[in-house]
């Protein structure tokens, strides 16, 4: 990939499963991924934390390539008005997965747009509902690796799908990034997604 330009978005995220769903829409991209976000400042709302958190992302990236639209996105995890973060541990795997056994979650996907030095941001939110699960599904789940780099300890679109009941809203947000709320971020700053698009 050469040097970042007007006709490519910048994508300020490492996220494979943010990539796929570029490449999903056939968009002319590239990978500059952001520092790692900052956590949750006391009492800030888990909206709020997204929409910072995105926004903190694509301006970090959109001050090295301030030529190319940079897009930037963030997914949190809620659960009785608190974030579920990564887990750093398969013991605090576990017990997230044990918390959100049974019951409905909520997932918040912020995407921050910047071009020409401005930010537009927007927020999308599902709610995922959890199967019961037992200790023995949760040992499984988490020996697979998979729940060790997702918000909330697990992946909708992996071997974590088994886990989910039902999705209300779009599943990729819950992946994390609504493509169906792209069209509308581009336009609110004077651009059409669809140039981008091979």
């Amino acid at each position: 990939m050469g040097p970042a330009d007007a006709s490519r978005i910048v994508l300020a995220s490492g996220s494979p499963r943010r990539r796929e769903l570029l490449e999903l829409l056939g968009a002319r991209f590239e990978v500059r991924p952001a520092p790692d976000e900052e956590p949750p400042r006391p009492g800030e709302a888990p909206t709020a934390y997204a929409v910072r958190a995105a926004r903190a992302k694509a301006e970090a990236v959109a001050a090295v390539h301030p030529r190319s639209p940079v897009l930037g996105s963030d997914t949190v995890v809620e659960i009785d008005g608190r974030v579920l973060g990564k887990p750093r541990s398969t013991g605090e795997a576990a017990a997230m997965l044990r918390q959100l056994s049974g019951r409905a979650h909520r997932v918040h996907t912020a995407v921050a747009l910047v071009v020409a030095g401005r930010c537009r941001s927007l927020l999308d939110t599902a709610e995922v509902r959890f199967s019961e699960i037992n200790d023995e599904t949760i040992a499984w789940y988490v020996a697979t690796g998979e729940p060790l780099d997702k918000a909330g300890a697990y992946a909708v679109q992996g071997a974590g799908g088994v886990l989910v009941e039902s999705v209300a809203g779009s599943p990729q947000t819950v992946v994390g990034l609504p493509l169906h709320r792209l069209p509308e971020l581009f336009e609110a700053s004077g651009l059409d997604l669809w140039d981008f698009l091979e």
